[in-house]
């Protein structure tokens, strides 16, 4: 380093001496910056911490006023040091006075120096603080001593990340490190959690920075890449990539960043300095995260996500440590964080230690969604980076009916959380009380309840919430949560075990409906510019008709002395399901031919969430033994809205009257042929939607359990007459808007609880 009587190297060693030394941490730091303005031959040191209220303090100087310690103060953005911090850039200038940021404190007394370098104390791209040299004269600041200074940054920012610092800082002045803060996202999952982060993909806590033998760790680094490479090759050469929760392209975008000789030679370079391996690539990480989340480029940021997974596996190859948190060491209270995560992974972990899950990806109609959900967890999805905003053991809460996520919240936050947690407790105890109930109305109409799964976990839920029955059972979860397609037998065991723990209860099993966004792990995606309107569900199945078949010869062996209901998921023509049908019949054949023994009956269903079939309702009605309305597929169609995206999953309301005219034809005709409908699609397990829908002609609900008692609620004090006749009114005027708020209205004149 030019000018210097030390480079790098000399000052980390003696950096290591002081952080070792049983010293107070005023005392630490206060050493730190002497012996940074001595190697660098600087006048002045400072370090500047950053506060939870965004402000920037001057914790430590050499060369600058004392007393200006813990009094100087400025926010992010004020002058030339709340710039670095703001663009969490270095800063290298001859003459500081005539930048346009600059300004001074008086109390410092930095008026007198001109040359000035500051860097951002950093870490996982977070700005904890701004490490600044200052000298009188107008001299040029070289490369190698900005990077000499960024990694001595790094020092301190472990200091505070430690929370060594937060001892010093004044009542309501804590560091940033803890700040407490909020973010929105998607809600997955109803309830509220309050617990403590657990990564699901732990990150490797580096605490050992400073290497003793640089050829050493530049050996460690080089064999930790080739065999970091050779397991990304791997994993693409055995196609197993869906079961790590990954996509191939994302892993061969992985593998491409593997091999990019700039990143490498980046890391190199950091290790010569006098870093170890596992320290380089994390000051790469950071630096390279905290440009990136400062671009407004959309294909940018994507891109710091296959990075960041890039960092995160050599991490783990140096520390020689598996990548996954650890099942069997789940805490009380666990709130899972995760970029991503299949159902399987969810699956394998406490549910009675855990308390939440927050995902970066991931939208409502997930199977991560459909478990969580089944599981009874809270959840939340699409809170950007948050797995690198949160250190394991942080504080945290979930709301999953808003999506909510408050991070490290204070004190005033939690304790409003805890009892808004209390209350609902409450009220599921008030709905609790009410499964023995039969789920009737005022005027005598009786409503069925039943509910969704696709688990065995889900099961007892008949029980616990007074359900009549099971209304869909998703046959695909098994399928998702296994590293191989299931076999016949180990199909028919699961469908045996449902119905038996079904006690006698009815329950209504949807054949596989896979493709669009339900890949299975062992399946080869086929490649598709829309898979929601593509080779799916029922289509799969009639081109593929050894998976249908060995399907349905599982439920029908399985279900031996039962009443044997199965539906038919995404038909949109007739034809469909009578070809569906005529393989029923043929496997039936099949087991009379063998001598195997038959279900007691079988019906046959068609899930209507095609809109096609909105034009075929007597032929389908007339055909079919039952009807059940998928109306999250059938609106987001009926709407050419997606409802996984943000932008426009709202744009178009359920309780419309277009989207209420439809969902009455199929009642309707129904009706007509004596047909039982019911619908199990998200409106249904919402009051005020339920009550509508009762309103326009249905008797029969499948929802998540969560819903069955605020349902119940509403239908006990609802009178349907006078409900049809405010209905019938409302679809046959000229309303153009939605008609949710003269619904709102009619539930508060009448006394019904639909919040």
């Amino acid at each position: 380093m030019r000018g210097a009587p030390g480079g790098p190297r000399v000052l980390l060693r003696r950096l290591r001496e002081v952080m070792a030394e049983p010293v107070s941490a005023q005392d630490r730091l206060d050493r730190i910056v002497v012996l940074i303005a001595a190697n660098m031959v600087a006048e002045v040191c400072s370090v500047y911490v950053m506060r939870t209220d965004g402000t920037l303090e001057l914790y430590a100087t050499e060369g600058l006023k004392r007393e200006a310690v813990h009094l100087t103060t400025m926010s992010s953005g004020e002058g030339l040091v709340g710039l670095i911090a703001r663009e969490a850039e270095p800063l290298a200038l001859s003459d500081a006075q005539v930048h346009p940021s600059y300004s001074y404190k008086p109390e410092t007394g930095e008026e007198i120096y001109h040359a000035f370098l500051g860097v951002p104390i950093l870490r996982a791209g977070n700005t904890l603080g701004v490490l600044v040299v200052q000298n009188k004269t107008h001299r040029v600041y070289h490369e190698e001593e900005i990077e000499a200074l960024q990694i001595t940054a790094m020092i301190i920012a472990e200091m505070i990340a430690s929370g060594e610092l937060q001892a010093l800082a004044r009542p309501g002045a804590d560091i940033a490190i803890r700040r407490s803060f909020h973010q929105r996202g998607v809600a997955l999952a109803d309830g509220v959690g309050l617990g403590h982060v657990v990564l699901h993909e732990p990150r490797v806590v580096v605490k050992d920075l400073i290497a003793e033998n640089i050829e050493g760790e530049v050996k460690r680094l080089d064999d930790a890449i080739a065999e970091m490479r050779a397991d990304i090759d791997r994993l693409l050469e055995r196609g197993d990539v869906a079961h790590h929760g990954e996509h191939r392209d994302v892993l061969e975008t992985v593998r491409m960043f593997a091999n990019d000789k700039g990143w490498i030679r980046r890391i190199r370079e950091a290790v010569t300095t006098g870093l170890t391996a596992e320290a380089a690539v994390e000051r790469i990480q950071s630096d390279t995260r905290a440009k990136i989340l400062r671009q407004t480029d959309p294909y940018l940021r994507e891109r710091l996500h296959d990075l960041e997974d890039l960092a995160d596996r050599l991490l783990h190859v140096l520390a020689g440590a598996k990548r996954g948190a650890a099942r069997e060491d789940l805490p009380d209270n666990a709130i899972l964080v995760a970029r991503s995560m299949g159902p399987a992974a969810l699956l394998d972990y406490d549910r009675g230690r855990l308390r939440g899950l927050v995902l970066e990806e991931g939208g409502p109609s997930s199977h991560i969604a459909i478990v969580a959900r089944a599981l009874g967890i809270p959840a939340v999805s699409r809170v950007e980076g948050i797995a690198g905003l949160v250190e394991a053991g942080d504080a945290i809460i979930v709301d999953g009916g808003v999506g909510d996520v408050q991070i490290r919240p204070a004190p005033d936050i939690e304790a409003a959380y805890a009892e808004k947690a209390r209350l609902r407790a409450r009220r599921q105890e008030q709905y609790r009380s009410l499964r023995g109930i039969p789920a009737i109305t005022r005027d005598g109409t009786a409503i069925t309840l039943q509910l969704n799964a696709g688990l065995l976990v889900d099961m007892p839920n008949i029980v616990d919430t007074g359900a009549s029955g099971i209304g869909l059972f998703r046959t695909e979860l098994q399928f998702m949560v296994s590293e191989r397609m299931p076999s016949t037998s180990e199909q028919q065991t699961l469908y045996q075990q449902v119905l038996i723990e079904a006690g006698g209860a009815p329950v209504t099993f949807r054949t596989l409906d896979i493709g669009g966004d339900k890949i299975l792990p062992y399946m080869q995606a086929a490649e598709e510019e829309n898979p929601a309107l593509g080779w799916r569900a029922i289509r799969i199945g009639l081109d593929r008709p050894g998976l249908l078949r060995s399907q349905l010869r599982a439920l029908l062996k399985a279900s031996s002395g039962y009443h044997l209901r199965i539906m038919f998921p995404m038909v949109a023509t007739v034809e469909e399901f009578l070809r569906a049908k005529s393989m029923v019949g043929r496997e039936q054949a099949y087991l009379r031919k063998y001598g195997h023994p038959e279900p007691e009956s079988v019906s046959l269903g068609v899930m209507v969430e095609v809109p096609s079939l909105l034009f075929q309702l007597d032929e389908i009605a007339s055909h079919a033994d039952f009807l059940s309305v998928g109306s999250n597929d059938l609106l987001q169609f009926l709407f050419a809205a997606d409802r996984d995206n943000k932008q426009v999953s709202d744009r178009f309301d359920p309780l419309s009257a277009p989207a209420l005219r439809a969902l009455r034809a199929i009642a309707d005709a129904a009706a007509r042929h004596g047909c039982p409908v019911t619908l199990c699609g998200e409106i249904g397990g919402r009051p005020l939607e339920a009550m509508a829908l009762i309103g326009i002609g249905y008797r029969a609900f499948s929802m998540t359990p969560a819903s069955i008692g605020p349902v119940k609620a509403m239908l006990l004090e609802l009178n349907v007459t006078e409900l049809a006749n405010t209905m019938s009114t409302l679809l046959g005027s000229s309303e153009k808007g939605s008609l949710r708020p003269a619904l709102a209205a009619f539930a508060a004149a009448h006394g019904l609880p639909v919040q």
